[in-house]
């Protein structure tokens, strides 16, 4: 089984506004992606390697309410209470070449292996029956691309490329048993925080106006 970053999300109640955020945050333009008609929410995606990218999303306003609740806690009132507030970097999500054996080797439920399309695109996305964040976004959620390229290569190269991922948590060996256990503890660098402080993650990301920073809201990372 191998794992690698596939992208990070960027959430917002609305589209325009998460947009604006992260353009703002990284001094580039984030182009338009599409929309998930099975989910309920549309995007914009920006390349940041190449099988690497960033996506920003929002529920879709004139898209009917799925019949599940929305990926990525979007339908969770105490995120939706922070979004908002302001658009946030609320997860990130691994590429594996086995998804069935990922959720095999997962030492909890990281959902269920559910098919996705967006136009041409095709893919499985493991998602927990509830829509939740996996331990508060700190642990990613996982897709498997059915195209015969990763999608990232398609995308206009901006000149952006994401150098780090950062997860700071008051349990760190737990996290680290949970990265472990899917392939993906070395993708990113694990800092023990005092047990009362709350989890935050922050990607360190290369744009053409140098080195900006990703970071998540305080308590995002909430177990």
């Amino acid at each position: 089984m191998r794992t690698r970053v596939d992208h990070l999300v960027i959430a917002a109640t609305d589209i325009a506004r998460g947009v604006q955020w992260a353009e703002k945050a990284l001094g580039v333009l984030v182009p338009r992606g599409g929309v998930h008609t099975t989910m309920g929410t549309h995007n914009h995606v920006m390349r940041l390697g190449e099988e690497l990218f960033l996506e920003v999303i929002a529920i879709n306003p004139d898209g009917p309410p799925p019949l599940k609740p929305r990926w990525f806690g979007l339908d969770d009132p105490s995120v939706r209470a922070r979004l908002d507030r302001s658009p946030a970097f609320l997860a990130w999500v691994v590429n594996t070449d086995d998804m069935d054996g990922l959720l095999a080797s997962a030492p909890m439920s990281w959902g269920r292996a559910t098919p996705v399309t967006r136009g041409d695109l095709r893919w499985r996305f493991a998602l927990p029956s509830d829509g939740r964040l996996l331990a508060g976004g700190m642990l990613p959620y996982a897709i498997q691309w059915d195209t015969p390229h990763h999608p990232a290569r398609a995308m206009p190269d901006l000149g952006c490329r994401l150098l780090s991922l950062d997860i700071h948590h008051p349990y760190p060996e737990w996290l680290g048993e949970g990265l472990d256990a899917i392939g993906s503890v070395d993708l990113v660098r694990v800092h023990p925080l005092p047990p009362l402080e709350l989890p935050r993650m922050t990607a360190r990301i290369d744009t053409p106006e140098g080195v900006r920073l990703l970071e998540s809201m305080p308590g995002a990372g909430a177990c």
